[in-house]
């Protein structure tokens, strides 16, 4: 399977790593990788971890979770079945700021990427660890890492909620 995570990582050298148009591929599956990626957000190949940020930024940017709530490593040509333990990414910061009188909350994500929490991604509440979960991209979600969780619930106000793009989410059941 080696062979395949080289053939990836070519297929995709050249492209734009922060939005590639996942939307437009939808290549036949070329089989499932020995890829997994931990419920606290490290990836393994074939049972040794990922060290390599910029690998682990690559492959992010070309996953997505299709209807068959199945994760998949996505390239014009190929397709990959990738084994996913909760969520893909995690949020590793959250940072307010005020843009034109309106609060925006700005969550960085493990892969660097940062999405404002809002319409387009809002929060949900994960039932098995009641902590928030992102909707990022691509299907994909972000599980909040203890850092971030705490500085979230130090942003609420005293009815557990946070206000990001002019939407509240609340963050205890």
């Amino acid at each position: 399977m080696t062979d395949g995570l080289d053939r990836i990582e070519q297929a995709i050298s050249n492209r734009n790593f922060d939005h590639p148009p996942l939307h437009l591929w939808h290549p036949p599956l070329s089989g499932t990788i020995d890829i997994t990626i931990a419920a606290n957000g490290r990836w393994f190949h074939e049972g040794g971890e990922i060290r390599r940020d910029a690998m682990v930024r690559l492959f992010a940017s070309i996953l997505r979770r299709e209807e068959d709530g199945e994760y998949y490593l996505v390239t014009p040509v190929e397709k990959w079945r990738i084994e996913v333990e909760k969520h893909p990414l995690m949020v590793v910061r959250i940072d307010a700021v005020e843009k034109g009188g309106n609060e925006r909350l700005i969550a960085t994500l493990n892969t660097g990427s940062e999405i404002v929490i809002g319409a387009d991604h809002p929060l949900s509440l994960d039932p098995d660890v009641e902590v928030p979960v992102l909707d990022a991209f691509n299907g994909l979600t972000a599980l909040f890492n203890r850092n971030a969780w705490y500085h979230l619930v130090d942003l609420a106000d005293q009815n557990h909620c946070v206000t990001s793009d002019g939407l509240v989410f609340r963050l205890a059941p």
